[in-house]
């Protein structure tokens, strides 16, 4: 019985449960790494000769030596910031923070309101049917909200932003909670429980306005409505549209691909569509270690597609999920894809020029000159990050013909990896996480550059190779190897760029990377967030200076660091996912796995000033769950509550009851948060 999986379930060695593990990426950390690149790392560079000696030459020294400031000023090196006690807090970030906990429910400050906004099952498209747990069909989830919501964007619909489409990620689906546990056997799964989940992926889009009055968000019927599905067509466009590695049977042209899935963290773009990315698309795929050709059976295996029979079963309804039939299909996966919202009927698509990888996010800043750079992390243990900087310039404004052209420009560019050099002496970062001698984790970096248009940087490998493989590519050019990077996105006040860095429990295991200043712990459970100035502050740049805001843990742990804040005064903060930022560059900090025992959360953090590195926890939310999104505005705060109770083996004994409460079961929903103000109206987030 369904009941009885949980103790074959691998343990997860962060705060996940062994059922998110298996269904939300086919329990990588279980996995041998797909990284088994000999890609050099600090502590082996420095036996022979420091990183700094590297860097004797010329301007890259002056940069070297000077830590985060030098490339963007040209001073001495980055000194330990001051601390003393502002005169008042940061604004944005003016609450009294939720304490940890283990609560069945969303916890939120004093003087805070919330309400769900919608749920998995409620209706998204005109003439939806209303949710039954136990009556579920594949045509009703067509057109009801997905399951287990990750990215939240929301994309203005009139001047002051009263109206707005809400556009919201699918991940993956729990089909050990989806049905009753009576309905749902694991290892026989019906086609229609099969098909269900296919309409549970994707996205949806739906048209919500703020209350006024009441505050928070409210879902309006409308023309807008919209789910895309693993059915939905998608338009592959760019270098490698066409490509022999994307044909296959269904579509032997290699241009149209059937569905989007595992879509994690995404972006909202400057012209006004949705960027999504597709992570842990490896796990559906079954029979891939029947593919015996040594070059398509290494790159199966880097990219870790399934062996044997997959934890779905998908492969015994259609093909396409058997890599013994369709080998390309899995190819098809792993891509950025658009979508436009204010165009119900516009085709999505994947975008190839970004290249192939597990994607967590993709986000947007405008470079000097008006090109457009997309920033995105490749979320496994010890992988990299990317960005791609356009060939054509941006269009200013949210007109269709805006949208058209500027979407385009993401089809034709320079993709590059990165590289980062610590700036420290390699027996100052020994995996304890003690601070070098010069109180930081910091140092500078090169944007290798892999492909562009029809022309390969990375030798042996042609330009279509680097596109859909370049996982391989990266490992060619001895890119960085990195603790899981997630969501990756620009501040908007200070121009710098942000990265979580989840964790990395195998970090400096046998026979696995060591630390170096940008990974400096050994055994990371908890995670780092990565900060980074462009040379000049340009987005075009190749070259960067960065540091670590923050190393998360316990504050009371001698290996945490809060960007220099006093320990005893910031909330414990566990893997970091994903990022926002309100208008004040303040940046936010959403939860997954939380290693320190307690339920995720939602967290502030001021990156400027004597405040910088005070960390708050903002909210929590309920057992077993994640916390994704997230949006901040001035007056309202959105997450995303993933997998709520998903450290219960099954439905039949749910540990959550969120949100409906009672015995209901646990169902993924949005949440909008906002301050009660006075005469009843909302007030600004983070102020008294």
């Amino acid at each position: 019985m369904p009941d009885r999986l949980l103790p074959l379930f691998p343990a997860h060695p962060g705060g996940r449960s062994p059922v998110t593990c298996e269904y939300r990426c086919g329990n990588a950390c279980a996995h041998p790494e797909a990284n088994e690149s000999g890609n050099e790392y600090f502590g082996d560079v420095v036996k022979d000769i420091s990183r700094r000696r590297v860097f004797q030459a010329g301007a890259v020294m002056a940069a070297a030596a000077g830590g985060f400031a030098a490339l963007s000023t040209g001073t001495a090196a980055a000194a330990p910031l001051p601390k003393p006690r502002p005169s008042r807090p940061v604004p944005g970030t003016d609450f009294d923070p939720v304490p940890p906990n283990k609560l069945d429910q969303v916890s939120v400050p004093g003087g805070y309101a919330q309400r769900v906004v919608v749920r998995w099952g409620d209706p998204v498209v005109p003439g939806a049917p209303k949710f039954d747990f136990t009556k579920q069909t594949a045509a009703a989830q067509a057109k009801q909200f997905g399951y287990n919501n990750d990215f939240v964007g929301l994309i203005p619909q009139d001047p002051l932003g009263w109206s707005n489409l809400l556009v919201v990620n699918h991940e993956y689906t729990t089909e050990v909670h989806m049905f009753p546990a009576d309905q749902y056997d694991p290892a026989n799964p019906t086609e229609e429980q099969v098909r269900i989940a296919w309409a549970a992926h994707g996205l949806s889009v739906l048209l919500t306005r703020r209350d006024p009055v009441r505050g928070g968000l409210e879902v309006v019927p409308s023309r807008y409505g919209r789910r895309i599905t693993l059915d939905t067509v998608f338009e592959v466009r760019g270098p490698a549209a066409g490509s022999k590695f994307l044909r296959t049977s269904a579509d032997p042209s290699g241009r149209k691909v059937r569905g989007t899935q595992n879509n994690c963290s995404g972006g909202v773009t400057p012209w006004g569509t949705v960027l999504s990315g597709e992570e842990n698309f490896d796990q559906y795929f079954a029979n891939a270690d029947k593919v015996t050709e040594p070059v398509a059976a290494a790159r199966l295996k880097r990219y870790t597609v399934g062996t044997g029979a997959s934890t779905r079963k998908w492969e015994r309804f259609d093909k396409r999920w058997d890599v013994a039939q369709e080998p390309n299909e899995p190819n098809r996966f792993g891509w950025v894809v658009e979508i436009d919202p204010n165009d119900p009927n516009s085709t999505p698509v994947k975008h190839t020029a970004l290249g192939r990888f597990k994607h967590e996010a993709a986000n947007i800043k405008i470079t000097a000159d008006g090109h457009v750079a997309v920033y995105s992390g490749d979320d496994s243990r010890f992988e990299y990050i990317y960005k791609f900087v356009s060939k054509g310039k941006y269009k200013p404004g949210r007109s269709a013909h805006a949208r058209r052209h500027n979407s385009a420009l993401l089809d034709e560019g320079t993709l590059y990896v990165a590289r980062f050099t610590g700036d420290s002496p390699a027996p100052e970062v020994d995996g304890t996480g003690k601070l070098p001698a010069d109180g930081q984790f910091d140092g500078t970096g090169e944007w290798i550059p892999l492909v562009s248009g029809d022309k390969s940087f990375v030798d042996g490998f042609t330009a279509e190779e680097v596109y859909v493989f370049t996982r391989q590519a990266a490992d060619k050019v001895a890119a960085t190897k990195m603790d899981r990077p997630e969501d990756i996105e620009p501040n908007p006040v200070n121009g710098r760029i942000y990265a979580a860095l989840t964790n990395n429990t195998d970090r400096g295991a046998a026979g696995k990377a060591g630390v170096d200043e940008v990974n400096p712990r050994n055994g990371n459970k908890n995670g780092h967030v990565l900060e980074w100035e462009e040379d000049r502050g340009d987005a075009a740049s190749t070259r960067f200076s960065w540091r670590l805001l923050l190393v998360c843990g316990d504050p009371e742990a001698a290996d945490t660091y809060f960007g220099g804040f006093p320990k005893d005064q910031v909330s414990p903060i566990s893997c970091p996912d994903n990022v926002a930022f309100d208008r004040h560059g303040n940046l936010w900090v959403a939860t997954d796995g939380n290693a320190l025992g307690a339920n995720d959360g939602l967290f502030s953090v001021p990156v400027t000033g004597p405040e910088r590195g005070h960390v708050k926890q903002f909210l929590s939310v309920p057992v077993g769950a994640e916390t994704c999104g997230p949006v901040v505005t001035d007056d309202l705060v959105l997450v995303a509550v993933q997998h709520p109770g998903e450290n219960a083996a099954s439905s039949a004994n749910p540990t959550s009851h969120w949100p409906d409460g009672g015995t209901a079961q646990p169902r993924p929903a949005i949440v909008s948060v906002w301050k009660t103000g006075r005469f009843g109206r909302p007030g600004r987030i983070g102020e008294r």
